[in-house]
């Protein structure tokens, strides 16, 4: 068992950035540091096809290798140094949890959040640690001060869970949501500027939109966006639950007003991780989910005053930024688009084929949309889980019906050849019974 003085000599390690992540640690991060130092001067995209590179990755994580997991987009499995961490934080805190878990534990949350606003591009008193980006987002949309007839203006294409949570706020309070619809692929970024700006009214108070979405993999302008809708006074709600660790970008640069993601996505930290960004002006103005007391109307951390919950999910976050940082943002989405061309290019032009993501590097990442016509979303997911054991996931939305694929940076090129075997076989001869 870990001795509560090296323990606290591994959080001591915390409080410098050069120094950030814990000791107690298995040679998992320092292993890829290795590998990446013999990778030389190569770009991302040649990387992207170094197998042995990525076999050090794929020997970090401890998975089910009898299933081909092509589900990411849902929740990422973490690498085994992040478990490990998580764990001996979870031992630790249960040893005396009111007092190791609340004195020691959780007063290390600001080394995280330190951390995890530099890798962000943001200040840190504009972040709060949350446990997902539906809590991030919720906050702002249940706490902006809106009357009875403002308008927010949002897409049928964003998280089921942020539209009910409008539609909540439509019944209760009056305002009026409006959706928008696109078809995808888009042709090209500046007609999703056109479509929010056409459909503004002068009662337009908030735009609300992903930066990526979790239904064909679309990016959005960000930046182009927000620029337009502040010159009219209006506020500006991303949901980038899909984008934090996925491809490169600082949120100061994409000029929100708030942003909202998940840790348990690309970032592969524990699960029930994310962070709320809200513009320092901004945060006296947006009322939280739970009570806070007034003294901390303009503090971004009234944002996590949500009660008892476990500090060793959010110190775990250390590890999983390490992890990331060593692999490097580049990198891992030079992977992702590379595994995903390796099944979308041998589909693209086939006969029935539906493919509702762009190729386009400055429009998609890992996540990708494919349709087969006349057969249901369902019906391919089943297949390709029974005859496989590929497990996707089936989106039914009318503008891009089909299966989202979203493969990871442990995922193997059999994995993914298994998966286009599968959707070969349903092209040629049609789903099981």
């Amino acid at each position: 068992m870990t001795s509560r003085r090296t323990f606290l000599h591994s959080l001591a390690a915390m409080s410098g950035t050069a120094a950030f992540v814990p000791q107690l640690r298995n040679d998992g991060t320092a292993r890829i540091l290795r590998a990446v130092a013999g990778l030389g001067i190569r770009s991302p995209e040649e990387i992207a096809q170094d197998e042995d590179f990525w076999g050090e990755i794929q020997r970090a994580f401890d998975l089910d290798r009898t299933m081909v997991n092509l589900n990411n987009g849902g929740v990422c499995p973490s690498p085994r140094v992040v478990m490990e961490a998580l764990r001996r934080y979870q031992e630790y805190s249960n040893q005396a949890p009111a007092y190791y878990m609340w004195r020691h534990l959780e007063t290390e949350i600001e080394s995280v959040r330190r951390e995890l606003a530099r890798e962000a591009g943001c200040d840190p008193e504009e972040l709060a640690i949350t446990r997902n980006a539906s809590e991030s987002l919720e906050n702002v949309q249940l706490g902006l001060p809106l009357e009875r007839g403002d308008e927010v203006l949002t897409t049928d294409h964003d998280y089921g869970r942020m539209l009910t949570t409008w539609d909540q706020r439509e019944r209760r309070d009056g305002i009026v949501v409006r959706k928008v619809s696109f078809k995808v692929p888009v042709r090209d970024m500046t007609s999703l500027v056109r479509l929010f700006e056409g459909a503004i009214t002068p009662r337009t108070r908030v735009l609300h939109f992903c930066h990526i979405t979790n239904i064909s993999g679309q990016i959005f302008p960000v930046r182009e966006i927000c620029r337009m809708a502040r010159a009219r006074g209006i506020r500006t709600i991303v949901d980038g639950a899909h984008a934090f660790a996925h491809f490169p970008y600082a949120v100061r640069d994409l000029e929100c007003d708030c942003y909202g993601t998940s840790l348990h996505k690309w970032l592969l930290a524990p699960i029930g991780t994310g962070f709320l960004y809200i513009r320092r002006e901004l945060i006296p103005e947006v009322w939280p989910l739970m009570a806070a007391p007034k003294e901390m109307d303009a503090d971004i951390r009234k944002f996590e005053e949500i009660g008892t919950h476990p500090a060793a999910n959010h110190n775990a976050i250390a590890e999983a930024l390490t992890f990331h940082r060593a692999i490097g943002v580049d990198r891992k989405v030079a992977r992702l688009r590379y595994l995903r061309d390796r099944w979308m290019r041998p589909l693209e032009g086939r006969p029935r084929v539906q493919l509702h993501t762009s190729f386009d590097p400055a429009m998609s990442g890992g996540v990708a949309n494919v349709g087969i016509e006349g057969i249901e979303p369902a019906k391919i997911v089943d297949h390709l889980w029974k005859t496989r054991r590929v497990f996707t996931t089936g989106i039914g939305h009318p503008d891009c019906t089909g299966i989202r694929v979203t493969p990871n940076i442990y995922t193997t090129l059999r994995e993914i050849d298994l998966f286009a075997e599968g959707m070969e076989e349903i092209l040629d001869k049609g789903v099981a019974g």
